[in-house]
């Protein structure tokens, strides 16, 4: 059996924690398996070297960011072989462009393209632990390219379904995807598996247990994926085709309070505005999820829409840039907002499922600023200091605390 297993951050954080990690790998393969591990930079690696550059460019080159960024997982994956062999197996590192994986040129944002096999079939078919740097691959120019955070997933997916895997697990520090977020809905229960649909839905919305791509490749070609804790032995989520006939109604609420919202007021009334205002914020790769359009009035109409907040300061310069064209007389932009969602295939048959939130919501006393919908999930846009209190409300609503 081939299997590939993917480790998180703080699952390699320390020496223990690396040992640890190790061990499982070994057991697997001690078991007659061909083991492919992927590895997440050490802890807080990422996040340091960001701060790094910070201090040296407020506004680095993404280019520079890609290179910068991808040695906190090579430092990973070399302890781990080290490690494998000073308990006596043949292990060896491999970093994106060795495999290699070639992604698109799009730095700090990169999708895979396509990741040739026979290096690590070679390493396999010699008896070695196979690990491979996630996050990262080349593209044409031969350039390092990341794949944005938790990227380490979607290669771990790419990996999978190239290899054709017989299962991918998916280790982090908790122990299998949550109806919320444990941390802030306490009574949030684990689920013993969820669908692709569902699980891209929270993934997109928030949710950090896996990456959206991942998901999203995962579905495409197959791939069943197993969350599990890399700190203990339980059994995990599964991550699959659900064919249920019952079907919780809400499968679980999530929250991202990474978002941004911005309006442009004052724009002309007329055919094709829309498009050229969202043609420009897609050819500058920044992606816009909630949308809402005024009333015309005066020959005029408002257009607010949310992005991440990593991307608001480049939507906003381009749409400047290109203002009079775009005919927009006023710009506003905040970062005190949250989106709020609840998951749910079984929403699809179900009546009331939104009058039901938004009480919740009101009972809270909780304002919404903007509503998002599709078959299986809603999402408002809420403010920041209001979303914990909300997504418990909402959580308690539509997921019982007992069984």
């Amino acid at each position: 059996m081939l299997v590939v297993k993917k480790f998180g951050g703080s699952s390699v954080a320390n020496k223990e924690r690396i040992f640890n990690v190790a061990r499982r790998c070994i057991e697997d393969y001690k078991a007659g398996n061909k083991v492919v591990v992927v590895l997440s930079a050490m802890g807080d690696t990422t996040d340091d070297l960001i701060a790094k550059a910070q201090d040296i460019n407020p506004n680095p080159p993404k280019r520079e960011m890609d290179m910068l960024l991808s040695i906190g997982e090579q430092e990973s994956v070399a302890l781990m072989a080290m490690a494998m062999a000073s308990l006596g197996v043949p292990a060896i590192s491999l970093n994106a462009w060795q495999v290699p994986m070639h992604t698109t040129s799009v730095y700090t944002a990169s999708r895979f393209k396509s990741v040739e096999t026979e290096r690590i079939f070679h390493e396999l078919d010699a008896g070695k632990i196979v690990i491979v740097t996630g996050f990262q691959g080349i593209n044409k120019y031969d350039d390092i390219t990341t794949l944005g955070r938790g990227g380490s997933d979607t290669t771990a997916v790419a990996l999978a379904a190239t290899l054709h895997a017989d299962k991918c697990e998916i280790f982090t520090d908790v122990d299998g995807v949550y109806t919320a977020d444990p941390r802030i809905v306490p009574e949030a229960k684990k689920l013993s598996e969820i669908s692709y649909d569902e699980m891209l839905e929270l993934a997109t919305l928030g949710a950090q247990v896996l990456h959206n791509r991942s998901v999203e490749m995962a579905k495409k070609y197959g791939v069943t994926l197993v969350v599990r804790s890399s700190l203990n032995e339980s059994e995990g989520t599964y991550v699959r085709e659900v064919k249920n006939v019952e079907k919780m109604l809400v499968s679980g609420v999530a929250c991202d309070k990474n978002a941004a919202r911005i309006a442009l007021i004052g724009v002309k009334n007329e055919p094709g505005v829309a498009f050229k205002i969202f043609d420009v914020l897609a050819k500058n790769n920044i992606n816009v999820d909630m949308i809402l359009q005024s009333v015309g009035r005066d020959n005029t109409k408002d257009i607010s829409f949310t992005v991440d907040q990593t991307d608001a300061a480049d939507a906003l310069r381009v749409l400047k840039a290109d203002q009079d064209r775009l005919t927009i007389q006023k710009f506003e932009d905040e970062e005190n907002v949250a989106k709020l969602s609840i998951v749910g295939a079984g929403m699809q048959s179900n009546a009331g499922v939104a009058a039901k939130m938004f009480e919740a919501l009101y009972d809270a006393n909780v304002n919404i600023r903007m509503i998002s919908t599709s078959e299986i999930r809603i999402t408002v846009l809420i403010n920041i200091d209001d979303v914990d209190r909300a997504m418990k409300a909402v959580h308690d609503k539509f997921i019982p605390t007992d069984d």
